[in-house]
C-alpha cells in the first residue's frame, strides 16, 4: 500500500464517494456488465447511513485524489439473515478506473480483509450479483468460496436482485 493512504471517510468525502460510485457504474456499463450498479443510484445519504448504522466507509487516497473506497458492515441481514457476530461484510468496493494505480482493487480488498481479521471476526463475507460471472470469478480467485444464493435482495431505489454469497476465513487473509 505504499502508493495509497487509507482512512475512514468523513462528511467531506460524501460527494467524492457518490462520484466514485457513479463512475464505477458507468465503467461497468461500458464493459457490458449490466444490472450490477447504475449511475445515480446512490446519494450522499446512502453513504452517511452506513456509518450511522455502525458500519465503516473507507477511502483510499493516491496523490491528491480518491483512488477508491469500500464499506465494511458488521451485519448484513438483507443478504445473510440474522447471524452471530462472526463476520465483517465488504460492500461497495470501488476504484477510480481513470486515476488509481493498477491493482488498487485488490489492495483495497486485502485491506478490508485485514480490518475484519483485526476486529476478531472469523469470516470476511460479501455478496456478488449472481449473473456477474467476471466478478464472481474474481472473488473466487481471491480465495472466497460460494456458500449460497440470496434471491430478491432489496436494492437502494431499485428492484431486488439475486446474489451469490461468498466468504473467506479470516485466517486466510494476506
Amino acid at each position: 500500500m505504499d502508493q495509497l493512504h487509507l482512512r475512514l471517510a468523513d462528511d467531506g468525502d460524501l460527494a467524492a464517494l457518490v462520484r466514485l460510485r457513479d463512475n464505477a457504474a458507468r465503467w461497468m456499463l461500458t464493459q457490458g456488465i449490466a444490472g450490477q450498479w447504475q449511475p445515480g443510484e446512490l446519494d450522499e445519504d446512502d453513504f452517511r447511513r452506513t456509518t450511522e448504522r455502525g458500519g465503516e466507509v473507507w477511502v483510499a487516497e493516491a496523490g491528491d485524489g480518491v483512488a477508491g473506497a469500500w464499506e465494511l458492515w458488521w451485519e448484513d441481514e438483507d443478504a445473510w439473515g440474522p447471524q452471530p457476530p462472526v463476520a465483517g461484510y465488504v460492500h461497495r468496493l470501488m476504484v477510480d478506473r481513470a486515476g488509481a494505480p493498477p491493482g488498487t482493487g485488490r489492495l483495497l480488498l486485502h485491506a478490508a480483509e485485514r480490518r475484519v481479521a483485526a476486529a476478531g471476526r472469523e469470516f470476511v463475507r460479501l455478496d456478488c450479483l449472481a449473473g456477474n460471472a467476471r466478478l464472481n470469478a474474481y472473488y473466487l480467485d481471491e480465495g472466497y468460496r460460494a456458500v449460497g444464493q440470496k434471491a430478491g435482495k432489496p436494492q437502494p431505489g431499485g428492484t431486488p436482485k439475486s446474489f451469490t454469497l461468498m466468504e473467506k476465513a479470516s485466517r486466510d487473509v494476506r
